[in-house]
């Protein structure tokens, strides 16, 4: 054991060197493409590389159109074209030294992949970290942020993702009369217990794993987190229940509500690439908002790495197509990985299309104000599949996704009396362009399947072929 640990160190401190002898070279290039920016990264090639850039780009709010993807050997060259979020190329030159900051030299050298995507401003040192998973049912949200409350805890900020009939969420609590971190081992205690029982309360399904709460570490970036959390959740599910519960989480109906994504459901084909030794991954969906970090990020969890790939995302529909081998330099060959593979990346798109009415509520923060609007929320009928609530200085500024009960969309009647109630000026409706659902692509066994592998092969592979890395996979 001890000798392996030596021998890890030896190889983290020969990438280090690697690293410094070759630091990273970011270049923002406006000049190139008439319709978006080209960031441009060279660098000495780590695991988890790739993810991290595409978490900067993610981050700083920016679309990326279109990528190449290629570090075979010990170098990374990735171009992505990017634009801001009205569509626009970059002349902000506080976004682009951002880029180049985040990106260059001293910036990708020695972070770990759990590390690489930096800490959120809601994960400060003065928060205690909650994690929750379990099933969801209506009404589940308003009771975890009652429990909460009458723990005098404040909640400073948190990320709620439903799908599959499962929730996760990350809750960033502090304590309501000293606005810091929680210092009482047995309230902590009491508050994990108490959560617990509240995710139980949903029914049986899943027997012990159903329901989880527990009080981690600080979070590095949280929607990795809740992506690392549903996809171990969605694995402990077919290990512990088999297949007919893992088809829980592809999106079945769950106590009357659906799985998420809107209808949508995206075609992932695995294919062997046996000439060159690698896994070909094509993926094609509606395009979406952080789209290329969710399938990058499940690639990196699933311990893949990625040698070659191509993203396009401009139109409607979002098409990439990566050229892969797992960690040990091993191609996916059986008909077993390849199906996970498959699933995994088809739960981590759908778990982030938001479905149901986006509210916004913008006010003034207190102690209680998330468990009265969630206790609204349920009076009238109204169920939370996605949350997004952060505090900027006294502020409270949230968003919510709701539908009714059943998961059908909210009746105007309804929407009109939660508003009536919270208040008309501080909770606003709001038209969500990336939501809603959308003609699903063929499915998984149809035909679809080797036409987006013919029709994506050929951009990627002229790519590659004129960089001098491969000859053909035909």
């Amino acid at each position: 054991m001890a000798c392996g640990s030596r021998s890890n160190e030896i190889v983290d401190e020969f990438e280090k060197l690697v690293i410094r002898m070759n630091p990273p070279r970011v270049t923002v290039d406006n000049d190139s493409d008439m319709t978006a920016t080209l960031v441009k990264v060279d660098s000495a090639n780590k695991y988890g590389t790739l993810l991290e850039v595409v978490q900067v780009l993610t981050d700083l709010k920016l679309t990326i159109r279109r990528a190449y993807i290629s570090s075979d050997g010990e170098w990374f060259m990735d171009v992505f074209h990017v634009v801001d979020q009205d569509g626009n190329k970059l002349y902000d030159g506080q976004v682009i030294d951002r880029i180049e900051m985040s990106l260059g030299a001293g910036s990708l050298s020695f972070r770990a992949p759990e590390r690489t995507v930096g800490v959120e401003a809601a994960a400060e040192e003065a928060q205690t970290t909650i994690e929750l998973i379990g099933w969801d049912r209506p009404g589940l949200l308003s009771e975890v942020f009652a429990v909460l409350t009458d723990l005098k805890c404040n909640i400073e900020a948190s990320e709620v993702w439903t799908h599959g009939g499962r929730v996760a969420a990350l809750v960033y609590v502090t304590d309501a009369d000293t606005r810091g971190a929680f210092e009482d081992a047995d309230r902590l205690d009491t508050a994990k217990r108490l959560l617990r029982h509240v995710l139980r309360g949903g029914g049986g399904r899943g027997g012990g794993k159903a329901a989880r709460a527990a009080v981690s570490e600080r979070v590095a970036h949280a929607q990795r987190r809740l992506h690392q959390m549903m996809h171990a959740d969605r694995s402990a599910g077919r290990g512990a229940g088999g297949e007919d519960d893992g088809e829980a989480y592809d999106g079945a109906v769950l106590g009357g509500r659906g799985g998420g994504g809107g209808g949508c459901r995206p075609v992932v084909a695995v294919e062997d690439c046996a000439e060159r030794g690698y896994t070909l991954v094509n993926v094609r969906c509606r395009d979406r908002p952080k789209l290329l970090f969710d399938t990058v990020c499940t690639l990196t969890d699933m311990q893949y790495v990625v040698f070659h790939g191509t993203v396009i995302a401009e139109g409607s529909e979002a098409y990439q197509e990566y050229y892969i081998r797992h960690l040990d330099d091993s191609a996916a060959t059986s008909g077993e990985d390849r199906d996970r593979l498959c699933r995994g990346l088809e739960a981590a798109i759908q778990r982030r299309y938001t479905e149901g009415l986006r509210l916004e509520l913008c006010c003034e923060d207190r102690v209680g104000l998330l468990s009265d609007v969630t206790r609204i929320f349920r009076e009238h009928g109204l169920s939370v599949t996605h949350a997004e609530v952060e505090t900027r200085g006294d502020r409270a500024a949230n968003v919510f996704y709701v539908v009714d009960a059943s998961g059908a969309p909210v009746a105007a009647h309804a929407v009109e009396a939660v508003r009536a109630e919270i208040g008309e000026q501080i909770l606003s409706v709001r038209e969500d362009a990336g939501g809603g659902a959308a003609r699903s692509p063929t499915g998984r066994d149809g035909g679809g399947r080797r036409s987006l592998g013919n029709m994506i092969r050929s951009r990627s592979e002229k790519f590659l072929y004129n960089l001098g890395l491969i000859r053909s996979c035909s």
